[in-house]
This record gives structure tokens, C-alpha cells and sequence, in this order.
């Protein structure tokens, strides 16, 4: 028992108050379901019990600054894909001095902030995701900045026997961070030969239909060139692609200059980091595109968290965030196992 609940009422608490869209919505589940508490004591439970969660994560980022985290085998011979991509959320910053004198409460302010997330999965031989409990799917995320997610991704696939794997890829979008930071850290973790790098096609793509845009002034011709320039990328013909969007380029001017230099900026940055070889990659059967975590991310914050009158405590924000990953990768069962068995003590003689 803890705080006067049986495990599978406090875990079932837990993840009402993560999963549905407002404390008040948890608790009229929670009634449907013979579990009449309070409102107050569903939110203070919430947190509660994914604190321990973000506790339990951080003892094990300690581990692995000591070098005592254990490394499993989970994902020796697979083929493994790491997507990640951010998200937005308004913080809750106080401002510092008297309270009001109405309300009793401090004035704050709203930033929008940036939760980075990360999923981790494995493929089969046909390029589809793997979804039995024996491989489990691995979802999380922080607000703790570039260096805090590293940590926390550094952590999962040491411990998930990344070096053992069979195949690494790594989708993500063009965010500078991401290619700059964990190329090397996969790099540093020694994963196998097989380990692609790749910007997510979707995202490219999107940005030649902004170029096409811009140059043309019909829409026949708009979508003639996207498709041929898509198709061109997806074969690998990234540099024949650029030249070519070089010579509208070159013939542009003012407001239209910027946005053709802007769009092809975007290709261009990734060529020389070998991150445009869809061809090699689709030929392997993964994945071109990071639709894993944007789906993440649309479950986890964009739904539930995000919006201009949504503010919260970074604290509360990184908990929720937790919580719900957990549950997106329908690993809740484990995530409870691993909260309760915490709560033993070992026994001493």
C-alpha cells in the first residue's frame, strides 16, 4: 500500500491524470470506473507517482556517469531506428517580488519553450515496426535542454545494447542540435558499420514544394518540377538537384532570391553530412521518414500541453511529459512494475 491505495489503483490514477485532457476529465474516468477520490488528490497523485518515475530515470543517467549501468541485449541483431524532433509548450515563469495583494499570488510570464523528444524502435526485415513485448518500443523526453536529452539518449541505448544491434538508423528533421550532437555520441557508443544517418525526406520534400513555390508562377509548373525534383532526391541525385536549383537561383531576385537561397539552404546543409542517401536507405527497407516521433509529439504535447492558455511549472510539464510517453509506448505495466519495486526495501540481516 501506498498512500492509502493498492498499486493497481494508485498506477490506474496515475496514468488517468497523464492521459486525459484535464485533472476533472481523469476524475469523472476514474468515477466510471469506482474510484472516487478528490481532484486535488488525483493531480498531487499524478505527480507523485511520476516524480519517482523521473527519479528512477535520473539514478539510472547517474549509472551511467559512473560507468555501473548495466547493458542489456534487448537489441543485439536488430535493426534499430532513433527518431527525434521537438516540440513547443508556454513554461510558467514567475517574476520575482510582493505577491498581489487581490489574489495573493506572484505574476509570471509564458515562454514558449522547446521539450525534445526521442523514440526508439526496431524493424523487421520487410521495414515494418516491431510491436511485441519482447522489443519493446522506447519513447521519452525533456525539458532540460541539449545536453539533459543527450544524457537521457545516451542512457537508453547503452542500456538497451545499442553496440549490438544489427543496423542503426537516425531520421530526424534539419534542427541543427541533432546532427551536430548525436552522430557522435553514436559514434562514441560503437555502433555497428550499418549506421545511416538521414534527414527526414517528408521534411525535405516539403521545402522543394516551398522552392517550386517561389519559382514558378503557374501551378502546373509548380508541381511538374516538385515532382521531378522529389523524385531526383529520392534516387540520390541530390547534387544534380541543387545545381539545377541553383540556376533559378542565379536568375532571382529580391523578396524571391531569399526564399529559392532559403529553401535550397535547407538540402544544402545536409549534403555534405552524407544525410540525403535515401536511395541506400530505402534499399536496406527503413524507414525515409520521422513519423514516429511527430506522431509522439502530437500525442504527447501538441494535444494535451500545447496552447496559448496552457502554462506550466517546468517541473509538472517534464512529469506529464514522461508519463505519457510511457503510456504512448504501451509500456505503463512495466513503467508501474518498475515505481513499485522501488518501494522495497532490501532486506538487512
Amino acid at each position: 500500500m501506498s498512500e492509502g491505495l493498492t498499486p493497481g489503483v494508485l498506477s490506474t490514477v496515475a496514468q488517468y491524470g497523464a492521459i486525459a485532457g484535464s485533472f476533472e476529465a481523469a476524475r469523472t474516468t476514474l468515477i466510471d470506473w469506482g474510484i472516487n477520490i478528490s481532484l486535488k488528490r488525483i493531480e498531487r497523485l499524478t505527480y507523485y507517482f511520476g516524480k519517482i518515475g523521473i527519479n528512477l530515470r535520473d539514478s539510472k543517467t547517474t549509472s551511467l556517469e559512473l560507468g555501473s549501468l548495466p547493458m542489456s541485449n534487448i537489441l543485439k541483431d536488430q535493426r534499430v531506428v532513433i527518431a527525434v524532433d521537438g516540440g513547443r509548450t508556454r513554461i510558467r515563469i514567475n517574476i520575482k517580488g510582493r505577491r498581489k495583494v487581490k489574489t495573493n499570488r506572484v505574476g509570471f510570464t509564458g515562454e514558449w519553450i522547446e521539450p525534445k523528444l526521442l523514440t526508439i524502435y526496431v524493424v523487421n526485415e520487410q521495414g515494418e515496426k516491431i510491436r511485441n513485448g519482447e522489443i519493446p518500443i522506447t519513447n521519452d523526453g525533456t525539458y532540460k535542454g541539449y545536453q539533459g536529452f543527450l544524457q537521457i539518449l545516451e542512457m537508453y541505448l547503452v542500456n538497451l545494447g545499442i553496440s549490438q544491434a544489427k543496423q542503426v538508423l537516425l531520421i530526424a528533421d534539419g534542427a541543427e542540435w541533432i546532427w551536430i550532437h548525436i552522430p557522435p555520441l553514436l559514434k562514441k557508443l560503437k555502433c555497428p558499420p550499418e549506421t545511416y544517418q538521414l534527414l527526414d525526406f517528408f521534411h525535405a520534400a516539403s521545402h522543394l514544394q516551398d522552392f517550386a513555390d517561389a519559382a514558378f508562377s503557374t501551378n502546373n509548373e509548380r508541381q511538374q518540377w516538385f515532382q521531378k525534383a522529389r523524385k531526383s532526391l529520392k534516387k540520390g541525385q541530390a547534387l544534380d538537384l541543387m545545381r539545377n536549383m541553383g540556376e533559378f537561383i542565379f536568375e532571382a531576385n529580391g523578396e524571391r532570391l531569399k526564399i529559392l537561397v532559403r529553401e535550397r539552404n535547407y538540402i544544402l546543409k545536409a549534403y555534405p553530412r552524407r544525410l540525403l542517401k535515401y536511395n541506400e536507405v530505402a534499399s536496406r527497407k527503413l524507414p525515409l521518414g520521422s513519423g514516429a516521433v511527430e506522431s509522439l509529439i502530437r500525442q504527447v504535447v501538441n494535444l494535451p500541453m500545447k496552447g496559448n492558455s496552457k502554462f506550466w511549472l517546468q517541473d509538472n510539464a517534464e512529469i506529464m511529459l514522461h508519463l505519457r510517453c510511457q503510456w504512448i509506448a504501451k509500456s505503463w505495466d512495466n513503467f508501474s512494475d518498475s515505481i513499485f519495486n522501488s518501494f522495497i526495501k532490501p532486506q538487512t540481516a
